[in-house]
This record gives C-alpha cells, structure tokens and sequence, in this order.
C-alpha cells in the first residue's frame, strides 16, 4: 500500500500523561483506505476502505473532526480544510450559548405556533423558520422588531411576516440577559465552543458521507435496473428528493439512462411528445410552464401534482439526453 498522507496526533490526559496516535490515508490499486492508529495502546480503526476519492476524503475529514472534538491536537496542522477559516463568529457563538441555555416551554410554543403557521401558508415548516432560529430566539428572548433582528439568519423579511406573532410568544417571558447581545463571546466557554464548533463540523462530514453511500446504492441500483419504487426503498428517501437526486447525478456525468428508458415505458408515447415539444416550445429549466403548457385547467383540476411533476423531471431529463442541453 501507498501511503498519501499522514499524520500524528497528540491528546493531553488528566494525569499529565500523552496519548499518541495517527492517521493515514494509503491508496492500492485504486482502492483508498483511511487508518487511525492509536500509538500508545496498539487499537487500529479502519475509517473507510473503497474506490470513491469523494466518500473517503468525506470519511476522513468526519473521523478527524471527531477525534479533534475529543481533544486530538494535530503535529501538522489544516487536517480540516475549513478549520482556521471557520471559526463561527458572532453568529456561531451565539447559536452554541443558545443550545446551553435555551427555555424550553418557549422552544416548544414557538414550535407550535410555526406547525400551525407551515400548515397555513402550505410550506414545510423549516421555510417558517428553522430550529436554529427558534433556539436563539427562545434562549435571548427578544421582547422588539429590532431586537428579533438580531437572532442571525432571521432578518427584515421574517421580522415583517413573522415578527408580531413571535414577539406575542417572548413578551410574555421575562429575561435575565439584554440586548445587543456582544455580551455572549466574554460569556461563552472557550473549552465548551471549541467541543461544539468541532461538533458541527462532525455533524457535516457525517452528512457528506451519508450522501456518497445513498448515491453509491442509487447508482449501482440504476445500474442493475432497479426501478423508481426500487430505488426509492433502498435508499429510504422521499420520492421527490430521491428525483432530485438522480437529476442531480445525471449533471454530474452519470450514467442514468437504463432508469429513463425503464421509467418513461409507463408513460404514453403521445403525452411524452406534448410534453417535449412544451419543454423546446416555453424553456426547461422551470417545470410550471411546462405543466400549464400540457395540461389544460379541467385536466390538472383534482389531481395531486407531485406524479405530474415526476413525469416532467424524467422526462425533461430524457429530452436533455437527446438534445445535448446542460441542465439551467
């Protein structure tokens, strides 16, 4: 084996003592394997062994993060390519302080209140407002407009759509802190904000894995002729975000044509050519003119949209195949 890259490792322990260990991504044959060997007591942990550079850098990366957040101190530093540049700020500082001292009776009221609000407007309810928000905005309780302005990612255009009925929640709470909140950084943990900084960067790479695993089954599933419903039960995704995904694997460069030829069998050769001839007469990158194109009022009145709009993605990915058209 080819040793790439390598790394040691150095943990302080309580009793003065130092636990050594390293890491090492090898490459054989194609294959690349990522190896963390601990020194001291001879534990070896296989991170990741296979042909994917982009699942392994992503194993990699996850499994330093997590023996970084434990205490590993790297002898050669940037192992993380974002650790020096990403540091959290203002905004990542007052997230951490939040998760620690979030009052959970508003947590869990500012939650209702956005359940009932996404069933309103007909939006998921994280476009109302993601936990993050809510977390901060239930640990520093604003009480103004201008104070819930300063709750990072909420904003002028929330404050206006959502301010009222959220200040209707905080006002009725009392604080034991104020705003501005510039406050928090002389507050915060430096020990405990490092831990959690590290936390998130765990929580990412371990997203970026998952991802490279679901598109690997997706991709061998299409490979092996695997349908949609197939597809879709292996991978434990929604049917829409599954889609997604495959359109976005066709733009990558893969190979997703034994899908299409297998999906667009169940579709009637007339009502594929309608919908071609919409997607060159008003555009492809947008799907609703395309809809309204094909199908007139009487025929979409009643029927849910969602197997419509699938219909449209494949196809769509089907006309891209024929016509040398990049996706936007």
């Amino acid at each position: 084996m080819r040793v790439v890259f390598l790394n040691t490792l150095e943990k302080q322990q309580e009793d003065g003592r130092v636990v050594t260990a390293q890491v090492t991504i090898g490459e054989e044959h194609g294959r690349w394997s990522v190896q963390w060997l601990e020194e001291t007591n001879g534990e070896s942990n296989l991170w990741y062994e296979g042909t994917s550079w982009e699942e392994m850098l992503a194993a990699f990366r996850h499994g330093a993060a997590v023996k970084m957040g434990d205490g590993y101190e790297p002898m050669l530093d940037g192992m993380l390519d974002d650790r020096k540049s990403v540091s959290g700020g203002i905004a990542g500082m007052l997230q951490c302080y939040a998760e620690q001292h979030v009052r959970e009776e508003i947590f869990e009221e500012l939650r209702e209140w956005r359940r009932g609000r996404a069933a309103e407007e007909k939006k998921a309810a994280y476009v109302v407002a993601n936990n993050r928000m809510l977390r901060m905005i239930a640990a520093f309780i604003p009480h103004t407009e201008e104070e819930l302005k300063n709750i990072p990612g909420w904003g002028e255009a929330r404050t206006a759509t959502y301010g009222s009925a959220v200040l209707d929640i905080t006002t009725r709470y009392e604080r034991s802190t104020a705003f501005p909140l510039d406050w928090v950084e002389g507050q915060l943990d430096q020990e405990i904000y490092t831990k959690w900084l590290f936390r998130q960067k765990e929580d990412k790479y371990r997203m970026e894995m998952q991802r490279h695993q679901v598109n690997r089954l997706i991709l061998s599933g299409i490979r092996e002729g695997s349908s949609l419903d197939e597809l879709q039960e292996v991978s434990g995704m929604q049917r829409r975000d599954l889609i997604i995904r495959i359109e976005q694997l066709d733009e990558a460069g893969y190979d997703t044509t034994p899908l299409l030829r297998q999906e667009l069998e169940r579709y009637p050769q007339e009502e594929q050519e309608k919908i071609i001839l919409a997607l060159h007469t008003v555009g492809d990158m947008y799907l609703k003119p395309v809809l309204q194109h094909v199908y007139n009022e009487e025929e979409l009145q009643g029927k849910p949209l969602e197997p419509l709009y699938e219909k449209l993605r494949l196809i769509r990915l089907h006309y891209r195949h024929s016509t040398g058209v990049k996706a936007g």
